[in-house]
């Protein structure tokens, strides 16, 4: 309590909020990109830091609103503290690599086919390892020593990727969300999750504080405020983004939109091979389509259609009609625009008694979970796939690749004594973890310690670099670069 200074009295969840604002993990979040990287360019774009800030405005909103109208709900379900949902928010995206999701999916592949690491890579089991083992800014002797309840309000897929709990989320005919298995490799396990091997007993620890107020598999409140908080803030802000950088485009939005709602029965009725990608609609009855086949337990047809009507009028008709040319009263319509949205999501969560397996207790109401969607949709269809940024995200992901394979080579050298420090601390600190996993019989039959634990040090160092850094990196490793003193290290 001391550490807050003055002499002030303040709940332990305060202070485990200040410990994550001073992690040299949170700093780094400014230089980690949201979609496109912050670095270059003079753009000015959401990244990691600012993202998670607002996810921690949005989610402390969302608590407060809901501790004042469903407080004994919530009292049954576990409790809901503003402060708890507030640091978890600030830390959610702590393990968050560079390049963005693409940054994910490429240190999974590389961690898993590469290294050897059977569990791969995911930012969300990336971010517990960083609070509860990697970062030393808490008093003890690793991680931030934070409260069992911001631990468990961190764990937005509270399982492994395989094999606890006993049974397995991903072994449900209708698994969690996020529980199923990863796209093109089956055999990986759960596609999301939320801890290593390697923490997984600060996994067990943490959830044993709420055991009994919601199901094994199902998030505690405090997580789903923060989750919610998180779609909420992704929604939104980087619609601002790419509408301030020209890219959003009105006519082929409205366009995709619009004939949608003027074909929506056509379009229902057409068989799969009849959505041509050039049919205006096709796109967005896709997404319809996938959504009834998901989650039949929220989705509604006309909520459907009068989400899309509402994006149209609100973001077609309204913020997009006029392209932004930086006055003042361009970013007035766009401060508007967030403020509105904002607080409509705000107000719209509801909380769930007894969620359905694909839900969490505190959810978005029928209407602005259908218009998330929407929202989410425009943003994929008409930023995401877009080929110039397709093109740039395989560069991205060529630098990682090839980081991760220059350092692997490095540790499996001769040269170990001049390892950059950190990744000479990272090598020894897995090397006790995964000693202690062996002796304990958790690795299996014959389980080559030397190897996982380079495997896992060599993913931790390049999760902790920046955008920049990764780049820097590489061209020193690589001979690319002249200077000899750049900035490429790691925290």
């Amino acid at each position: 309590m001391g550490e807050t200074g003055a002499g002030l009295a303040a709940s332990p969840f305060r202070v485990d909020r200040d410990r994550i604002a001073a992690s040299p993990y949170f700093a780094r979040l400014a230089g980690v990109t949201q979609v496109v990287s912050p670095t270059g360019g003079g753009l000015l774009l959401h990244n990691r830091l600012t993202h998670s800030l607002q996810v921690a405005q949005v989610a402390r909103a969302i608590a407060e609103r809901l501790t004042t109208d469903t407080g004994p709900l919530l009292d049954s379900l576990g409790g809901l503290d503003p402060d708890v949902v507030e640091a978890a928010a600030l830390a959610h995206d702590l393990g968050h690599p560079p390049f963005g999701h693409l940054g994910e999916q490429v240190l999974d592949r590389v961690g898993r086919e590469r290294l050897g690491l059977p569990d791969g890579f995911e930012g969300n089991a990336q971010s517990f390892r960083v609070v509860t083992t990697i970062d030393l800014h808490g008093p003890g002797g690793a991680g931030l020593d934070l409260t069992a309840a911001v631990r468990a309000a961190v764990l937005k897929y509270p399982w492994a990727r395989r094999g606890h709990p006993d049974p397995h989320p991903s072994a449900a005919p209708t698994p969690p969300r996020g529980a199923g298995p990863l796209p093109g490799a089956a055999d990986a396990g759960s596609a999301k999750f939320s801890c290593y091997l390697t923490e997984l007993d600060d996994l067990v620890d943490s959830r044993d504080a709420v055991a009994g107020a919601v199901g094994p598999w199902q998030q505690t409140v405090e997580a789903a405020v923060m989750d919610t908080a998180d779609d909420v803030a992704y929604a939104i802000h980087d619609l601002e983004d790419f509408h301030r950088v020209g890219v959003l485009a009105q006519p082929g939005v409205a366009a995709e939109l619009g004939g949608w709602l003027r074909d929506r029965g056509g379009l229902a009725a057409a068989d799969p091979s009849a959505l041509g990608a050039l049919r205006p609609g096709a796109d967005l009855e896709r997404l319809r389509r996938r959504l009834h086949a998901k989650d039949a337990w929220a989705f509604d047809d006309d909520a459907f259609a009068a989400a899309v009507a509402v994006v149209r009028e609100e973001l077609v008709d309204g913020l997009l009609a006029v392209p932004f040319d930086g006055s003042m009263a361009a970013e007035r319509a766009v401060a508007e625009f967030s403020a509105r949205w904002t607080a409509r999501l705000v107000a719209g969560v509801r909380v769930l008694p007894d969620p359905p397996v694909r839900a969490a207790p505190v959810t978005l109401a029928t209407a602005p979970w259908h218009e998330v969607a929407v929202l989410k949709f425009v943003h994929h269809r008409f930023v995401l796939q877009r080929a110039d940024l397709a093109s740039h995200q395989r560069g991205q992901a060529t630098v990682l690749t090839g980081l991760v394979g220059a350092l692997a080579d490095w540790l499996t050298g001769d040269d170990e004594v001049r390892l950059p420090p950190r990744l000479h601390d990272l090598v020894a600190l897995a090397h006790d973890e995964y000693r202690g996993l062996a002796a304990d019989g958790r690795l299996g039959p014959d389980p080559d310690v030397d190897a996982l634990a380079c495997g896992r040090a060599v993913v931790d160092y390049v999760a902790s670099l920046t955008d920049g850094q990764a780049g820097a990196l590489l061209d020193v490793l690589t001979g690319r670069s002249a200077r000899l003193w750049v900035d490429a290290v790691a925290l």
